[in-house]
């Protein structure tokens, strides 16, 4: 707790510091038509994870990522080289327990990722892309070609505040996304199409992952692709409404030959180097509307999956759906209240030629556990979220989450996909047939600071239940508390 409250007390103090001077706008570098641009992004995490002595659960470390990036803007084509720089210092060298205890936090997945060193950093391109525009003389079509970043979910920026901060918040990076709480990040080495117009966009994007995430070594990639493809509408407001619809299609394929997470023996998982292949095909809809209580809003999402887990068939879903009102009332911290509910199938029998658990392919974790020892497998999640907004440069948000697995028989599962070639990228702990894993606490704050500069703070508390309490018998509860500083140039 003294940690916790030494990084809100520091920053406080950053934030009377650095307000003043974040306040002038950012300006770009121009080196004749290069434009070089670029961000600094330094957190300190403070850990206390479930209990394993004689391991260490309890430690903090910084994390620094820096981007560099020059491009070029053109009529007919734009181009873009940006520069990587994590750098990893003071990781825990005791924090990694037998199984089933396993990694104890993000600390310990760096320390392991990195040949069990304390302090790590490389370089590498994060971006390296050239993008031609108004292909065919249309201007809404466009082919990027090289290594960039992607979010499944983020091809169109609604013109409405509040489903732009529902796709931000709770639908973009459930499945493909940059892992961009991690400070080495992924990309993505393909093509991404785009034709778009003012009602519809179609995208289309082919891509292997690089390395990266947890690993400082960001420059190869992996023996894993996907091809995804979508349609996003507008819904076009009719007096004071107005929302947004997708349909998308994601093929991945897995050829890595690495031992998979499931809920099989050992053994049998050793005997079982086949390929991954999924196809996730869903949707989402978002509604928002204007009442005399307030504006109301409302998101549904799910997808189906079919294909095979190496010798098994593949079958298995998940869907969420969510509501909110931003009520008339208490109008200086502008308040919006949101509950929902996240089902993601688990497999209810290890024995069986079919593998049930939702896969989550390769997504940005933390966006829906922001404490991250779970994530959307085998997992089912009814939360409620207040955020107030006292004004535009400054949110706080507080939620709670009640979670459980969706089949005791299956496993309680963590992790955001494959970073390495050796390593699966999901992490598995027994259930020892229950099902209540933990209650969430959590409150954020984020602070703009002007243009240039951005301060986070995060607590999270984690209450574990029946199944953390069987793998963590000595302290089934957790906590994460962190200061990030975001400053862009």
């Amino acid at each position: 707790m003294r940690l916790i409250s030494a990084l809100f007390a520091v920053g406080v103090l950053l934030i009377g510091a650095c307000r003043s001077f974040a306040q002038s706008p950012v300006e770009p570098l121009k080196l004749g038509s290069v434009t070089l641009q670029g961000s600094i992004r330094t957190r300190v995490e403070g850990w206390d994870w479930f209990q394993d002595p004689p391991y260490e659960n309890s430690y903090a470390y910084p994390g620094t990522l820096i981007r560099l990036s020059f491009s070029q803007q053109r009529e007919a084509f734009d181009w873009n080289f940006e520069l990587g720089v994590p750098i990893l210092l003071g990781l825990p060298s005791d924090a990694v327990a037998p199984s089933p205890q396993g990694q104890l936090s993000l600390g310990a997945a760096y320390f392991a990722s990195n040949h069990n060193s304390q302090n790590t950093a490389m370089v590498f391109p994060k971006q390296a892309y050239l993008r031609f525009k108004y292909l065919g003389g249309k201007k809404g079509q466009s082919l990027q070609v090289g290594r960039f970043e992607f979010f499944d979910g983020g091809e169109v920026t609604p013109r409405n505040a509040t489903l732009a901060a529902l796709k931000r918040d709770r639908i973009v990076q459930r499945l493909i996304g940059n892992f961009g709480f991690s400070d080495v990040e992924r990309s993505f080495d393909g093509f991404h199409y785009v034709y778009s117009t003012p009602k519809l966009d179609f995208t289309a994007v082919g891509s292997i992952p690089t390395r990266g995430v947890f690993q400082t070594d960001g420059w190869g990639w992996l023996h894993t692709g996907f091809i995804y493809t979508s349609l996003t509408g507008q819904v076009m407001p009719k007096g004071k409404a107005a929302g947004e619809w997708r349909v998308f299609a994601i093929y991945y394929d897995d050829w890595r030959h690495v031992l998979k997470t499931d809920n099989r023996p050992v053994a049998v998982r050793q005997n079982d180097m086949g390929n991954i292949r999924i196809g996730t095909f869903g949707g989402h809809y978002l509604q928002t509307a204007e009442t005399p209580a307030g504006t109301l809003d409302f998101l549904s999402w799910g997808a189906v999956q079919t294909g095979s887990w190496g010798a098994l068939a593949d079958r298995a879903g998940a869907f969420a759906g969510e509501a909110g009102v931003q009520p008339n009332v208490a109008r200086p911290v502008r308040p919006w209240l949101r509950a929902g509910y996240f089902y993601g199938s688990g497999d209810g029998n290890a024995s069986d030629n079919k593998q049930g658990t939702f896969f989550q392919l390769l997504p940005t974790p933390r966006a829906y556990a922001r404490f991250p020892f779970f994530n959307l497998m085998n997992n089912e999640d009814g939360f409620v979220e207040l955020m107030l907004r006292p004004s535009t440069f400054i949110t706080v948000r507080s939620d709670v989450h009640t979670l459980r697995l969706t089949s005791a028989n299956d496993l309680w599962y963590s992790g955001g996909g494959a970073f390495q070639p050796g390593t699966f990228g999901f992490t598995g702990r027994p259930s020892n047939g229950a099902r209540s894993l933990a209650t969430l606490y959590d409150t954020s704050v984020d602070y703009q600071l002007g243009s240039r500069a951005a301060l986070g703070l995060y607590y999270g508390y984690g209450e574990g239940k029946s199944v953390i309490q069987h793998i963590y018998p000595h302290g089934e509860d957790g906590q994460l508390a962190f200061l990030e500083v975001t400053y862009r140039f």
